[in-house]
């Protein structure tokens, strides 16, 4: 599989404008902190072209999600403590921001080797076509539907994903930036 350290880059319009639109931020306002033009701005959020690399960075920096308030760290310590298989990742980098002990069940390093790391290198194939479909389904939109797709059994010697349905919720913290919950779906009895 090859390996995309930012997945949601393709997505990086549509999530800078659910930022901005969700933050009351201008296309101008944010185009003269960026140093560049306001119809710069608009064509990266329409998806007519992509920022070049150092205004990439910028964004990807405006964007990443930082939990440093006390009700973003309660959300953390709730996912560690929970008793359901969960975890918690930036939604753009996918950097692992809290896991609980059910889920690290499943992951066969210290858990200080993946903590603030992208875990996109461990996506299956099925993780991978549910990101790609992530703006059909309406995920940058100021009110996202939770999403639930079906993910094979992947194998790395980090971690192992086993065969499951799978559900995401996107999760606005304090600074305007985004996590998403990734926990099993309940398999419905045959």
């Amino acid at each position: 599989m090859p390996v995309d350290l930012h997945p949601l880059e393709n997505n990086l319009g549509p999530s800078l404008r659910r930022w901005r639109t969700l933050n009351r931020i201008k296309q101008a306002a944010l185009a003269s902190e960026l140093g560049v033009s306001q119809s710069k701005i608009s064509r990266w959020e329409s998806g007519h072209s992509s920022p070049p690399y150092a205004d990439s960075f910028k964004i990807r920096q405006l964007l990443r999600a930082r939990p440093n308030s006390a009700s973003d760290k309660s959300l953390l310590e709730l996912v560690a403590s929970s008793n359901i298989a969960v975890h918690l990742v930036c939604d753009l980098t996918h950097r692992l921001l809290a896991v609980s002990p059910k889920r690290a069940n499943d992951w066969h390093i210290p858990l200080a080797e993946l903590m603030n790391r992208p875990l996109w290198r461990f996506a299956s194939d099925g993780i991978r076509t549910a990101e790609n479909r992530l703006a059909d389904c309406g995920w940058f939109e100021p009110q996202a539907p939770d999403i639930v797709f079906n993910t094979e059994r992947a194998e790395f010697p980090e971690i192992t994903i086993p065969e499951r349905p799978i559900r995401i919720t996107r999760v606005p913290l304090s600074d305007g930036s985004f996590a998403r919950l990734v926990r099993d779906e309940p398999t419905l009895p045959a």
